[in-house]
């Protein structure tokens, strides 16, 4: 296969599980939920807190600067961490307590009651992102959950997103995309129809 045919095949792989999203009301409901919450949350004067693994961290990241600086259009930061940026903490806890603690200890030192926790997983099983879910309840956090289409540890996550694939480069496709959705109904909701591009 040359390069022409990858790339052919790669966008039409991506665009098919992008098609199947789009046509399921089930998945577009679900979504539709998890930016409602974090609209609330917002209005309430509670943030977001992102975590995942390796990509899912880079998103993780990403999606919190989407809301910490803007999306489409200029206007008030919204508080939002991404739970994977820093390396003090990270080492810290990874040393003193064990990479399975990453997510759960930094969710009870900053996380607040309304909070809402949003763990990116391809797998769904990522361990620390499990274990944060205890800390997430006693804590009065609600717990979003961005998976692939597999049952998975974090079936047990409040509400659950679930890509239609189980290919780790398409599940990461989507979930930037949802991410991209829920930061745009947010904004709209909270800032007042802009023009979309």
């Amino acid at each position: 296969m040359n390069a022409k045919d990858i790339i052919r095949e790669q966008i039409s792989a991506s665009a098919e599980i992008k098609q199947q999203l789009l046509s399921d009301n089930k998945v577009c409901d679900v979504i539709a939920k998890a930016a409602q919450i974090c609209v609330e949350a917002y209005r309430n004067g509670k943030k977001t807190l992102f975590a995942g693994n390796g990509g899912s961290a880079a998103d993780a990241q990403h999606l919190a600067g989407e809301f910490v600086s803007k999306f489409y259009f200029d206007r008030p930061g919204l508080p939002s961490i991404a739970l994977t940026t820093d390396t003090s903490i990270l080492t810290a806890i990874g040393n003193d307590y064990g990479y399975d603690r990453l997510f759960a200890r930094q969710v009870q030192a900053q996380g607040n009651e309304g909070d809402v926790f949003i763990g990116i997983s391809t797998s769904g099983n990522s361990k620390n992102l499990v274990e944060a879910l205890p800390e997430c309840h006693r804590k009065g956090i609600y717990t979003i959950a961005l998976t692939g289409s597999k049952p998975c540890k974090m079936d047990d996550f409040d509400l659950v997103i679930k890509v239609p694939s189980d290919s780790t480069p398409r599940i990461q496709e989507c979930q930037t995309l949802i991410g991209h959705i829920i930061c745009c109904i947010v904004e709209q909701e909270i800032f007042g129809e802009q023009s979309l591009k």
